[in-house]
């Protein structure tokens, strides 16, 4: 036989609290209200029609391809229908406004700034003896081994190491400052030097350097861009008060209502 355990608002709220997720949380809940007074301000409107896409949208995200699927993934997500259409609409707010304040600053943004979104795929083996990444290094310059034997012997993470270490493709910005300097500098395919960090010792293949074109996926990417850092200059022109107590002695006597 099944054991029951109830958890009431008031534990999700002091979860929330002792998990650390409280600042997140705010920087969240901040956004959609920014994003929301912007788009007022600018006379932006969500058409029945668009919300509707969205939607959709979303439930493709979500793979929610059956009518089944979608109502298991509220009850998991503790979602009602009418919640699920406002983050429906809170996305697709965020996405006209984003549209409505950068769609002409997206070409110049990206020519000004065109190294930061030059790309590498890179494969990647972090190890501990920065002797051995040495010798793994000159083994490899005179074809001894393959990276993928590597990984294979030193990866301790499965699918890490299923993938050969595959690290993906990344840009400047998702590089720590050392790492990027040298995967920029080479002339791939190829390794490079062993790169000390506190994580440990890298021991980097570069596949290829990808240089950026200004595609529809770069576009939404740039516009991404310029959108999250004109938000977080939004929220430093903001004094944001949290008052949690009211909220949790609110909760606190609901509960003890339920019970009584």
């Amino acid at each position: 036989m099944s054991k029951e355990l109830n958890i009431s608002s008031v534990d999700i709220l002091q979860q929330i609290k002792l998990s650390c997720q409280i600042p997140n949380l705010v920087q969240a809940i901040a956004n959609r209200k920014i994003v929301a007074d912007a788009a007022t301000k600018a006379g932006i409107k969500v058409e029945l029609t668009e919300l509707q896409k969205a939607a959709d949208s979303l439930r493709l995200a979500n793979n929610l391809l059956k009518a089944e699927d979608t109502w298991a993934w509220l009850a998991k997500h503790h979602l009602s229908v009418e919640e699920f259409e406002l983050l429906a609409e809170t996305n697709l707010l965020s996405a006209k406004l984003a549209n409505h304040l950068f769609a002409d600053k997206v070409e110049p943004f990206f020519y000004e700034n065109q190294l930061n979104y030059v790309a590498a795929a890179i494969y990647e083996v972090v190890l501990d003896d920065e002797d051995l990444a040495l010798e793994l290094f000159y083994s490899l310059k005179e074809g001894e081994i393959s990276f993928a034997e590597i990984a294979r012997q030193y990866i301790q993470n499965p699918e890490l190491r299923r993938a050969g270490g595959y690290r993906g493709v990344q840009t400047r910005s998702e590089l720590k400052p050392e790492i990027a300097a040298a995967v920029f500098a080479c002339n791939p395919p190829g390794a490079i030097m062993p790169i000390v960090t506190p994580k440990g010792v890298h021991l980097i293949w570069v596949e290829e350097i990808i240089q950026p074109q200004l595609n529809e996926l770069m576009r939404v990417k740039v516009m991404s861009d310029l959108f999250a850092d004109w938000l977080q200059q939004q929220i430093s022109t903001w004094k944001i008060n949290v008052d949690l107590e009211s909220q949790s002695n609110s909760l606190l006597t609901n509960e003890l209502l339920k019970q009584a």
